[in-house]
């Protein structure tokens, strides 16, 4: 297949070339140079607008949009600005671009986030029931799978990917969790009961292969494993991988404080992300790391 990845020069984009790319032909949208580089071709881009890039959109079978500025740090008016414009930005000129093309992709995949979806204690949510929340994450999820589905275009298919906290050994959340209990610091996390919704990398580039194969997929879908757990279970399953018996449970406000140290939001922490993959396991779809320890042993046995 002809996959673009567009912003494929990030953790996911790393996670989706190393599946995709010995069997396929990977081009890469990137602010940096144009050329090839260990069998995978760059085209430079800026997100923003149209160019000689858009020409590698032609009778391509899947274009993945990967773009967003980082959602790690205060969300002051400036990281806001650029949180919103990066989403919208690269959505909106990738949908112009494959407009304009006589023979368009078969596949859209656009990320989305699962954060989309309310606080929830009390109920998971799917794609058919899940109750959309407020605030200003929200409000950027709903932006851009706006910006999106406004797009209607009938030779191309689009999936918007409610993509959940994915976790691997080079990013994601792991990392910093793990780091915390390695040094007795894994304990709960305000009240320990929100929900954590996650995903294995791997996973993640199966999804990604199992929608491009399952034609009948089109509209939003949960890119979480089928198990989401508590924060204190979270925490206690890290510990465990990491032979530590015991860590510091942090309060709320000490992650108030810890937050405006190292420049990030406590949302990140604190909301309960109680999401499941209704539609994948509908269509069939089998989770290799179903289970929170299962992952994690892949992860830290690596």
């Amino acid at each position: 297949m002809k996959i673009i990845l567009a912003g494929g020069n990030g953790f996911l984009g790393k996670v989706l070339c190393q599946h995709f790319a010995e069997t396929n032909d990977i081009i890469i949208l990137s602010r940096g140079t144009s050329g090839s580089r260990n069998g995978v071709r760059y085209e430079h881009w800026d997100a923003k607008t149209i160019g000689p890039w858009a020409k590698t959109l032609e009778n391509a079978d899947v274009v993945i949009n990967l773009v967003g500025r980082s959602v790690d740090c205060r969300y002051n008016e400036k990281n806001k600005k650029e949180i919103l414009e990066s989403r919208i930005d690269s959505t909106t000129v990738l949908g112009n671009a494959i407009m304009a093309c006589q023979n368009p992709p078969k596949l859209w995949l656009n990320s989305a986030s699962a954060t989309i979806y309310r606080h929830s204690l009390d109920r998971q949510m799917t794609e058919e029931d899940g109750e959309i929340g407020e605030g200003f994450s929200v409000g950027i999820c709903k932006a851009w799978e706006k910006a999106f589905y406004d797009f209607k275009l009938p030779a191309t298919r689009q999936v918007a990917l409610r993509i959940s906290i994915v976790l691997g050994r080079t990013g994601g959340a792991i990392k910093p969790l793990t780091n915390l209990a390695k040094l007795f610091l894994g304990g709960r996390q305000g009240s320990g009961e929100q929900f954590f919704s996650w995903v294995h990398e791997e996973d993640y580039a199966r999804i990604v292969e199992f929608i491009i194969e399952h034609e009948e997929l089109s509209g939003s879908i949960n890119t979480v494993s089928p198990k989401p757990v508590r924060n204190k279970d979270l925490m206690k399953a890290i510990r465990k991988s990491v032979h530590r018996p015991f860590g510091l449970p942090m309060p709320k406000w000490m992650l108030e404080f810890g937050a405006i140290i190292i420049r990030t939001e406590t949302e990140l922490i604190i909301k309960s992300r109680n999401v499941i993959p209704k539609r994948l396991v509908d269509a069939g779809f089998e989770f290799k790391y179903g289970d929170l320890d299962s992952a994690l042993k892949e992860i830290n046995d690596r």
